[in-house]
Formats: C-alpha cells, sequence, structure tokens
C-alpha cells in the first residue's frame, strides 16, 4: 500500500494524504455518497473524488490508517483499494461485462419485438398465448443476464440502506416481467416483455458509452509512469553491480546510466558526461548536454556516453511522479456538469419512486383493482425513466466527435466539448505545437570543403542535430571529407582532425532566436543554424480563434529569444522558460482572474498543465502522456482543427440545450398521462424510446457541423 503523505499540522492534529481508487462507482450519486460518508467520519478533515479516474483522495488524521478507510468506504457500499494497488482505478471486467449484456439485450429486444408484432397485428386466443410465451422464454434469461449492472447496483445500494437511480430502473424492470409471467399464465390480452427488454437495451448503450470514453480518460498517467525507467543497474562500494527495480531504489545508491537507457530515478550526476533527452520536462525535442554534478531526472534518456548517478529521489518522490499526481489532482476539479447531475440524482430516485406508490395507492382508492394499479405504477416508473435527459449530452456528444474526427481531430472526454464551448483564452506551446518540432539545417551558406567536413563529423556523431546536419546534406550529393580519428564527447560534440588541423561539430555557445551548432576548422568558426518550421496555417487558426472571441498566448520552456520571435512575428503576448509548475501557475492565476483557458500542447511537461486547463487539445506528434491528458488530439500538420473544435463545441451545447429542453418538456406531458392511467407499460416503453429517437435525431444534424 502507498504510504500516506505526511501534511502540515491543522489544530493541532498531524493530517495525512491517502488515495484509493473505487472502481465501482458509476454516477454523480456515488460521488455525492462517498464525499459525504467520508466527511462526516470522525478524523477525516475532507474527501474529494475524480469520477474520471475513479479516484479517492481523504485527508485525515494520522490515527486513521489506510485500512480504517478502506472498511469505511466499504460501509458506504463501495470497494476501494490503495492506488499502489490499482494505480490506473482500472475495471475493464466491468467495461466488458456492460458490452456483453449490451449484445444481449440487443438480440432479445429484436426477437421479442417480432413477436410482437405479430400480437399487434390481431393475433389473438391461442396464438397470442403462444406468442406470449416464447417472448418470456426469451425475455426472463436476457433479462436476468442483462439486468445485472443495474440489479447489482441497486442491491448494493439497498443493503446500505440508500437508493441510487439503478433502483427505480430495478423495480420497474422486474414489476414489468412479473406482471408479465402472470398476464401470459393467466391468458391475458397484454405483456410486457418487449417493453422491459427495450428500457434495458437504452440504459444499457448509454451506460457501456460512458464506460468506454472514461477508460479511455484513465490511461494518462499510466503513459506518463511508463516513462520512468523499469531498473536501474546500481554500483556498491566494491565495484559489483546489480540490477535494482525501480520502485526498490533509494536516495544514496549509485546507478549506472549507459547509452539508451531511461533514468529510474532523480539524481546528481557524479561520473561522466553526456547528451540527454530531457523532453519529458523541458518540452523541447534538443537534447541537452549534462556534466558532473548537474542534476538529472527520472524519465531522461541518455543519449551518449554511460553516467554514473548518485540517487536523489526515487519511486513517487521523482519529478516526474510528481508531474502524474499533478495531472490526477488537476482532473478532479472538472466541469460543474457533475455538481448538477449529483443534485439532480438525489433527488430522481425518491421522487420517481413516492409518484409510483402515489399512483398504486391512489387508483386502489379509486377502486381500480389492484392488477389496473400496478400496471399504471409500472409505467409511471418507465416512463420516467432519463433516458433522453441522459441522451441529451452524450449523443450530441458523440455526433460532433464523429464529425470532428473526419476533420482530423479527436475528442477523447465525454465533457471536453462542454468546456471547449466555454474557453475565452488559448495557450500554445511552441515547440512541436506552433512549430512541427522538427529542427531542419541551413546549409545553403557552406562552402563545399566546409560541408564535406561537416557531413564527415555529422556522421560520425549519434546526436539527433547531427544526424539532421548528415540528411540534409546527403541530399546535395556533398563527398565527405577524410577526417581522421573523429570521436564523440558527450554534452561536447565530435571532433577530429583533417592533415593535423582540428575540426569540429560543436554546441553553440551563441543565444540567439534560432538553435544553432558551430563547425569549427582550426581557427574558423562557421555557425550552422537550424530552424523548426512553423505549421503552416498558425495565422489562420490565430486570426479565426480571435473572431470568436479567443485570445492567443504563447507558453513555453524554450529560449526567451526563439519565443519572442514567434510571439512578435503573430503579434501575441508570450512566456520563455516555463517549467510544468509554472505553467500550472499561469493557469491557476488565469482562472482566479474569470478566464476560462483552452491549453494546446504537446511535451509530457505540458501533461499537469493539459489536465488543470478548462479545456485541452494536443498534435498527434505529441508524446503519448500529453495525447492522454489532453480531452483532444488533432492530427496531420495543420493548425486549425484547434479553432473547428471551438466552433463545433459551441454549436454541439446550443444542441445539448435543445436535448435538454425537449426531455423536460416530455416528462411534463408525459408523467400526468402515465398517472392517469392512459398509457400501458409497453406505450410508456415506447414513449420513452420514441423521446430517446427525438434526441438522437436532433443530435444528428451536428453531423454537418464540421463540414
Amino acid at each position: 500500500m502507498n504510504a500516506p503523505v505526511p501534511l502540515d499540522t491543522l489544530e493541532g492534529a498531524r493530517l495525512e494524504d491517502s488515495r484509493f481508487t473505487v472502481p465501482g462507482m458509476r454516477c454523480a450519486g456515488c460521488i455525492a455518497k462517498i464525499e459525504r460518508g467520508l466527511a462526516g467520519l470522525e478524523g477525516v478533515e475532507s474527501a474529494r473524488v475524480n469520477f474520471s479516474s475513479k479516484r479517492v483522495a481523504v485527508r485525515h488524521e494520522a490515527s486513521l490508517s489506510e485500512e480504517d478507510l478502506v472498511r469505511a468506504i466499504a460501509g458506504i457500499g463501495f470497494e476501494a483499494q490503495a492506488v499502489a494497488d490499482n494505480p490506473m482505478g482500472k475495471d475493464e471486467k466491468e467495461t466488458k461485462a456492460l458490452l456483453r449484456s449490451l449484445a444481449v439485450a440487443g438480440f432479445g429486444m429484436m426477437n421479442i419485438m417480432l413477436l410482437s408484432v405479430s400480437v399487434w397485428s390481431g393475433a389473438g386466443g391461442v396464438t397470442r398465448d403462444l406468442f406470449h410465451w416464447l417472448s418470456a422464454l426469451i425475455a426472463i434469461p436476457v433479462v436476468a443476464y442483462a439486468g445485472r449492472p443495474f440489479f447489482a447496483s441497486a442491491i448494493m445500494a439497498l443493503r446500505h440502506r440508500r437508493t441510487n437511480m439503478d433502483v427505480p430502473i430495478s423495480i420497474g424492470v422486474l414489476l414489468a416481467v412479473a406482471l408479465s409471467i402472470y398476464e401470459t399464465a393467466s391468458g391475458g390480452e397484454h405483456a410486457y416483455f418487449d417493453g422491459a427488454v427495450m428500457l434495458l437495451f437504452f440504459l444499457l448503450a448509454g451506460r457501456a458509452l460512458d464506460a468506454t470514453m472514461r477508460d479511455k480518460t484513465r490511461a494518462g498517467i499510466g503513459a506518463l509512469l511508463s516513462r520512468m525507467g523499469k531498473s536501474a543497474t546500481v554500483v556498491d562500494e566494491t565495484g559489483a553491480s546489480r540490477m535494482v527495480a525501480a520502485e526498490k531504489l533509494e536516495p544514496g545508491m549509485l546507478m549506472l546510466v549507459a547509452a539508451g537507457e531511461a533514468l529510474a530515478a532523480d539524481g546528481v550526476i557524479e561520473h561522466g558526461a553526456s547528451t540527454l533527452d530531457n523532453s519529458m520536462l523541458t518540452g523541447e525535442s534538443v537534447p541537452q548536454p549534462v556534466a558532473a554534478d548537474e542534476s538529472v531526472y527520472a524519465g531522461a534518456v541518455n543519449l551518449g556516453n554511460p553516467i554514473r548517478v548518485r540517487v536523489s529521489a526515487a519511486a513517487s518522490d521523482t519529478v516526474l511522479a510528481e508531474i502524474a499526481r499533478l495531472m490526477d489532482e488537476a482532473g478532479q476539479s472538472r466541469s460543474s456538469y457533475v455538481r448538477i447531475a449529483d443534485r439532480a440524482s438525489r433527488l430522481y430516485a425518491p421522487a420517481v419512486h413516492s409518484l409510483a406508490l402515489l399512483a398504486f395507492i391512489g387508483w386502489m382508492v379509486a377502486g381500480a383493482g389492484w392488477h389496473q394499479s400496478l400496471v399504471i405504477a409500472i409505467a409511471v416508473l418507465i416512463i420516467t425513466c432519463p433516458c433522453a435527459m441522459g441522451l441529451a449530452v452524450p449523443a450530441a456528444q458523440v455526433v460532433a466527435s464523429g464529425a470532428l474526427a473526419k476533420r482530423g481531430l479527436l475528442v477523447k472526454d465525454g465533457s471536453a466539448l462542454e468546456r471547449l464551448s466555454e474557453v475565452d483564452m488559448a495557450l500554445f506551446d511552441k515547440t512541436g505545437t506552433l512549430t512541427v518540432g522538427e529542427p531542419v539545417p541551413q546549409i545553403d551558406h557552406l562552402s563545399p570543403r566546409e560541408a564535406g567536413v561537416a557531413l564527415a563529423l555529422a556522421q560520425s556523431s549519434r546526436h539527433p542535430l547531427s544526424k539532421g546536419i548528415a540528411k540534409a546534406l546527403g541530399q546535395h550529393d556533398i563527398v565527405p571529407a577524410a577526417v581522421d580519428d573523429p570521436r564523440e564527447e558527450g554534452g561536447r560534440g565530435v571532433s577530429g582532425s583533417i592533415d593535423g588541423v582540428r575540426v569540429a561539430l560543436e554546441r553553440s555557445e551563441a543565444e540567439t532566436a534560432t538553435l544553432s551548432t558551430a563547425l569549427r576548422i582550426g581557427d574558423a568558426i562557421v555557425a550552422i543554424p537550424f530552424s523548426d518550421p512553423l505549421r503552416s496555417d498558425v495565422r489562420e487558426a490565430i486570426g479565426s480563434l480571435r473572431d470568436q472571441g479567443i485570445e492567443s498566448r504563447i507558453v513555453s520552456g524554450d529560449r526567451a529569444s526563439a519565443v519572442e520571435a514567434v510571439g512578435r512575428e503573430f503579434d501575441i503576448a508570450w512566456d520563455a522558460h516555463l517549467l510544468p509548475d509554472d505553467k500550472l501557475a499561469l493557469l491557476d492565476q488565469l482562472k482566479a482572474d474569470g478566464h476560462r483557458p483552452l491549453m494546446i500542447g504537446d511535451g509530457i511537461n505540458d501533461g499537469p498543465a493539459l489536465a488543470a486547463a478548462h479545456a485541452s487539445i494536443a498534435p498527434g506528434s505529441a508524446s503519448d502522456v500529453s495525447q492522454q491528458a489532453a480531452d483532444a488530439v488533432f492530427l496531420g500538420k495543420a493548425l486549425m482543427p484547434v479553432s473547428l473544435a471551438v466552433n463545433v463545441a459551441r454549436q454541439t451545447m446550443r444542441i445539448v440545450r435543445q436535448n435538454f429542453a425537449f426531455a423536460i418538456l416530455y416528462n411534463v406531458f408525459a408523467l400526468p398521462i402515465a398517472l392517469a392511467g392512459l398509457v400501458t407499460p409497453l406505450i410508456a416503453a415506447v414513449a420513452m424510446s420514441l423521446s430517446s429517437l427525438v434526441v438522437v435525431g436532433n443530435s444528428l444534424r451536428l453531423a454537418r457541423a464540421a463540414r
């Protein structure tokens, strides 16, 4: 289990933070029950649920152990695990079970509806009874299997003396099936197997879609932590080496990091010099030279010579793990829609139960008899099923997401379009976002001799910039010079000699707006500048965002001179030399000022900012971590999908508001009709299904939004 993190004391009590995954959370009502239940526990200061990752963060007194909290969560009705036992909050069995249940319900619904058509067409007597029995033979096992997600949730809720939205659903389905069996056995005219199975199918479709989307959103932290080295070669005082797993590393150990290895812990270089790919912190693709006494971080890849690193922080204390923690915590402050759904879920179940019970009692008092009164109560339970309300948002999101996917933008968070529609400021990372992230050397100014020397040296180096030079010169039929004894020194470059004259490709010390390397031939030095080309439609994309009332700003970890040049070119504000926590601080300040920022970035260092922003987008060339942390990913080299996403998101929310209005009107008209006894359970199920179809049909208009 994770050891709780000590915090500062409050009113004399030592506080700790503990985190748990709770895979069984299924709706906004679950959030409220867990937070209220834990907050009322003695010794707990606060409890906060992240529904996307299905995690619970609890701040509590040290006297409460993690085992105590696990038992407390179990007492509320949910199984909890320490983050170390289930770090991703995954529950793949649940998603697969939902998909299997959906398939079974769909198969059963189609077959029962075929039999019902014959009954509706006038079949009577023995034929009608036969079709009812055949429907029963199909419906009973289908309901028993496909209804398990709702039945299990309802039973757990009732066992702990609480209700959720699955309780009235389960009661309605079971009563409809039970009444249908009675009607079939007694030779009655009506059976409602089709309505019960149809209800399950539509509910399972929405729940399976929601579960699939949440599985995608929980993958970001895993992708980030996978960048850290899994193990390290540790050298002891006698010089003997052994392999140690990353989680077993401790401060003070000496790691031997070979070329091509990723660091498994943070530390300080004790011996050697090399070049590191440190893009997960800086976001820049250019490798950084490092030498003795410099700090290095877990996840960085050694591109040059072997180095020895004294461990300063390992496992959950590394900078990379801290970024993962920031991503997790930033993801907890999402949209206000969860709070709205929470309040609605508290009222829905008791309201529906009360209305159905009142309908049954009222009609019994009116002399309708138990059979007719029960039919009306079941109809009330079914017709008030919030399918249209539940589909109002996801139906529009799915259609809009499909339209955007055809234009090269993949939306992967179910609530992303809601937040995208509200943004009023766009924050762009520079390298890899406004630019294509592929430095290209400028070689036209090199003389034939200089080009030959540069090619010979570049071919002897493993440095990415050298490879770029070799590729560019190789396309111009340049003949490499005969360089004697070429050698590469990590962090310094590659050198050799020609006829006794020293030649080298080395790091340029000049601070310029563009990246460059230096070609040395004797005492002569020739700069070879690199350019990272901007995306071809940057100006159009920024202009389109401005037309929608959204101002743009550059937030980059790159050099000030390089960032300023781009900012001036497009007349937008800029910030440089920003680390992950700097970007988070800027986002916090903007949100405190009332802004709703959109973050667009590609580096691992952008992961926390992408998670913390009101909405976020990453390019398809971004790191896995950034793509997972972002709400959407755009493909190709064009930047216009960012502006298109905001435009379509705003259209989507207009459709969503229309869907909500229709769903409310449906319930306003349908409920009194059901209470008046004017509909059967079958008609109630059909009406519920038709209301869902109207919502889906209205949402389909968004298919043209991205054209």
